[in-house]
């Protein structure tokens, strides 16, 4: 399985309206419906009012490749390019023994 932790920062007052942007254009729906997705939820951090996060787990790699490609994942590209200042990711690869 394969984890990844997103964290947005997001220019100073514009977290809600980049979720709300997501929510409307329903990416998140699409990447819920991928093949090889398992989670895909975002979060909102109580203490820290531009921060979005975002929790992405996949079956494998070739999974999140596929995602990588595809137009809704080019298109939440372009929003973060209106909303985002900066993102922080973590990607981790979880062996079975460790389910």
């Amino acid at each position: 399985m394969i984890l990844v932790l997103v964290t947005y920062h997001c220019r100073p007052g514009m977290r809600e309206a980049f979720l709300h942007a997501i929510q409307a254009e329903k990416i998140d729906e699409a990447c819920r419906k991928e093949a090889g997705n398992l989670q895909y939820d975002y979060y909102l951090p109580i203490d820290q009012d531009d921060n979005l996060f975002l929790l992405e787990k996949w079956r494998d790699a070739e999974a999140v490749s596929v995602h990588n490609s595809l137009p809704h994942y080019a298109r939440l590209q372009d929003l973060k390019g209106q909303y985002v200042e900066h993102t922080a990711l973590e990607k981790h690869e979880l062996k079975e023994e460790l389910l």
